[in-house]
């Protein structure tokens, strides 16, 4: 299991740094890597599929982080693999008994007066 997780998670983290890269590498009005390459004499035809592109790899690549790590968190996550907590149930006591009546004192407060 924990190679599965690992590669998994290896797997995650490649995906990551490329979404960043892809997300970099767009211009947010509209330009980005196309402009950047073509210019603007390119044909529009260009442009578009560059945009188009960017934009379906970032989604999915968006949508491949989400299902690794729920592919994850399906693998490894299973209540019988988790260890058991440090906590130590705690131990009731009996409560502490009052004195026996014979041990009290007989003096009430009104014969001290």
């Amino acid at each position: 299991m924990d190679t599965i997780f690992t590669l998994l998670m290896v797997l995650v983290m490649i995906a990551s740094v490329l979404l960043v890269i892809i997300v970099m590498a767009q211009n947010p009005k509209g330009g980005g890597l196309s402009s950047t390459f073509g210019g603007a004499s390119s044909a529009q035809f260009g442009v578009q599929r560059t945009n188009d592109f960017m934009e379906k790899a970032t989604w999915t690549l968006g949508a491949v982080i989400i299902i690794l790590i729920l592919l994850s968190v399906v693998i490894t996550g299973k209540p019988s693999q988790v260890a058991p907590t440090q906590q130590q149930p705690v131990k009731k006591e009996a409560p502490a008994q009052s004195a026996p009546a014979s041990q009290t004192p007989a003096t009430t407060p009104a014969a001290n007066k």
